[in-house]
């Protein structure tokens, strides 16, 4: 229970702050009985290396120091390691009750013992001796000593003590005791109080001395175990009276940093040895490598030993260069630990939304298949992107913002990636990109719950070109895909509305960048939904229809589709006023002059026997069905291209306009019944929806920009 210095504080008893006063205590020393084992442990692994015969990882051309560490430890060794080093810098870092409890705690303690050794009756500790000595003679120097230690360590209340005590004259307690009154103090004794106690004490109670006769034997037994049990107890109160420096020293870990006496064994070999045998990394790396969830929230204490190795070097050893050492060390270390870390977190919630985006009924399918699609394990990353203040060596590191950082610049390269993946390959893809833009934008809306990105449409323009230029990589692509590839090699199905390519191309294969070899994480989220997506979109590469048609006028938008329907008029006019010109000028002259229409009698086959006599030379041309009718086939897949856009697009504008409708007051058309008023009617409507008519109040309430838009 942790409360401030008013309250229930200050009506705790004073064996209230004896029970705190152990309980500090002990933890003092379970502190200290844990770093002392973690030592020792860590001891006898500096001596006893490992080997290539012991540990299978552990190469034969190992260093002596990184057969001692690096390879010396199993997964649960450095798990425990990581463990107890967590208690101990917890403890330290956050001992919510020392400042309030333990002085007052250790203070009352102190009082306590010091009024049972010196007032209270039942323990008759220096004023029954002192009566004694004056009604029975014991030995002098017993005597001064017990009122030197009364002098010293007494706090009498208004400063002077009772002149009626009966010790003082030889005399018994009365009957009904003989009270004294100790004063409440708020501070503790000094160290020099504290330091001439024990000794006075000691000299009492000591078996050897250079007289035959020692002190001790002058008291009673009672007396002598009351004044060594306080002499034991006292020699924590050093400990107590600077309880942050004792803690320091009992959760101090320093030395599983230095290794000067092995850099010594090398000859000169090294200067120092990488961060791979360092032990801060070795068990920081471990937690980032094996993605322990219940470890991942100490991840940041092993980084604290850099702090204890610190301030040992400066405060014990006093070298710069060691501190020098540490704080290099500290640099390179921090940098890989968040570049680490902002790539697996970028990782995990990259796989989790593609996970959440995957179809249900193909993971039900595959499951009955035996293809188990895992979803990405929880892990807690929450506890170390709410880190603002992590404290290193000094300095307060926001760690949330370096983790930022990175993952913005990972969110830009997934962005790049999906982009650059569509353009290594043909317009079918562009089913693929869509989804790949919607697993990152699920990516960015889980992330941004616990980071501050850039808007996911302001990084979307940037990936894709489209901050300042009219057109992105995705228009220009489309376009190029459709007067390189669609328009010459796709020919057109009336019967299931979808264009497929020819199986004879009339031209050359275009030439696409090859997509960059980029980690999973930076497409679907994993190598299984990798394989998984890939054979969902596979079904969507044999040809383009409807689906594609509606994603293209999603990711294009108007101004695309305005930007590729004014290239393809483009195209269409040069065709017609260029080659398909000149080739019909040519058919004409080669027409039959007169062309009459045969007898019915003739039947089908002589009919058709007398137009392919009429019309042998146009037959015969060569050029006909290369280069003629290839021409007449980009035309009209230039023209059905514009169609099925259209009809997608009048599809999507409906959509969002019916969605759109309740909030721009925009009511449906409604029955009328009989002997029902369309006014009244309309007036139900108006006040059915009046809630959902957000229009005027944001253009009321609205932001600068949105008065900017009006204008």
């Amino acid at each position: 229970q942790v409360v401030t210095g008013s309250g229930l504080d200050s009506q705790k008893s004073d064996e209230e702050y004896r029970e705190l006063f152990d309980l500090a205590l002990r933890g003092l020393q379970l502190l200290s009985k844990w770093s002392a084992h973690v030592m020792e442990v860590y001891s006898w692994k500096l001596v006893h290396p490992t080997d290539k015969f012991c540990n299978k990882d552990c190469p034969g051309t190992a260093e002596e120091y990184e057969r001692a560490t690096r390879y010396n430890y199993t997964s649960e060794e450095k798990f425990a390691f990581v463990e107890v080093g967590a208690t101990c810098s917890g403890v330290r870092a956050s001992p919510g009750w020392f400042p309030v409890h333990v002085p007052r705690a250790r203070e009352s303690k102190w009082k306590g013992v010091l009024t049972i050794l010196c007032h209270v009756t039942h323990v008759k500790g220096l004023r029954v001796p002192t009566s004694l000595n004056l009604a029975f003679k014991l030995p002098l120097a017993s005597v001064g000593v017990l009122q030197a230690i009364r002098k010293t360590i007494c706090d009498w209340e208004g400063g002077r003590e009772p002149p009626n005590d009966p010790c003082l004259r030889g005399e018994k307690d009365p009957k009904g005791g003989f009270d004294i009154k100790v004063p409440r103090r708020a501070v503790g004794p000094s160290s020099t109080q504290l330091y001439m106690v024990r000794t006075m004490l000691e000299s009492l109670i000591a078996d050897k001395s250079g007289s035959k006769k020692t002190l001790r034997s002058s008291l009673d037994g009672p007396i002598v175990l009351a004044i060594e049990e306080f002499h034991k107890q006292s020699f924590f109160f050093t400990h107590l009276l600077n309880i942050s420096e004792a803690l320091q020293q009992c959760c101090d870990l320093s030395q599983l940093w230095f290794r000067e006496f092995f850099l010594e064994l090398t000859m000169g070999r090294r200067i120092q040895f990488p961060i791979e045998m360092s032990m801060p990394w070795i068990l920081t790396d471990h937690i980032l490598e094996t993605k322990e969830p219940s470890m991942m929230e100490y991840v940041l204490y092993p980084l604290d030993l850099y702090n204890d190795s610190a301030y040992y070097a400066l405060t014990k050893f006093k070298k710069q260069f060691l501190y020098d050492e540490i704080e290099a060390e500290v640099n390179l270390c921090f940098d890989q630990f968040v570049y680490k870390l902002a790539d697996q977190i970028f990782a995990y919630y990259k796989a989790m939304a593609g996970s959440v985006l995957l179809d249900k009924r193909f993971r039900a399918e595959c499951k009955n298949y035996g293809v188990i699609i895992p979803y990405p394990p929880s892990n807690r990353y929450e506890t170390l992107l709410k880190q603002r203040h992590v404290q290193l060596l000094g300095r307060s590191i926001d760690l949330n913002r370096l983790i930022t950082q990175r993952i913005s610049a990972a969110m830009y390269k997934s962005l790049d990636q999906a982009i650059s993946r569509f353009e290594s390959e043909d317009l079918t893809s562009i089913v693929e990109l869509e989804w790949l833009l919607e697993i990152n934008r699920l990516t960015h809306r889980l992330l941004c719950k616990h980071m501050t990105l850039d808007s996911f449409d302001a990084m979307f323009r940037e990936a894709n070109h489209n901050v300042s230029a009219p057109y992105g990589r995705i228009t220009l692509h489309v376009f190029w895909e459709l007067n390189f590839d669609f328009l010459p090699n796709y020919c057109y199905n009336g019967s299931t509305n979808r264009f497929v390519r020819t199986a004879i191309p009339f031209t050359q294969e275009p030439q696409r960048d090859k997509p960059a070899n980029v980690q999973p994480y930076y497409l679907y989220g994993s190598k299984p939904l990798n394989i998984a997506y890939s054979h969902i979109y596979s079904s969507y590469r044999n040809f383009v229809g409807p689906p594609h048609f509606k994603t293209i006028c999603r990711l294009l938008g108007y101004q695309g589709i305005a930007v590729v329907m004014e290239e393809l008029l483009k195209i269409v006019k040069s065709l017609l006023q260029g080659t398909i010109l000149q080739y019909v000028k040519t058919l004409i002259e080669v027409m039959p002059k007169i062309c009459r229409l045969p007898r019915h009698e003739y039947g089908s086959p002589g009919i058709l026997e007398f137009f392919h006599h009429q019309l042998k030379d146009i037959i015969e041309y060569a050029e006909l069905k290369t280069d003629v009718f290839q021409s007449l086939r980009e035309v009209g897949n230039a023209i059905l291209f514009c169609l099925l856009i259209e009809q997608a697009l009048s599809q999507e504008e409906v959509c969002d306009l019916l969605h759109a409708a309740p909030f721009q007051n925009i009511l449906p058309r409604v029955y009328i019944k009989e002997g029902e008023r369309l006014e009244v009617r309309m007036k139900r409507l108006e006040a059915k929806y009046a809630p959902l008519h957000l229009v005027p109040l944001i253009e009321r309430l609205g932001t600068p920009q949105v008065r900017i838009a009006l204008e």
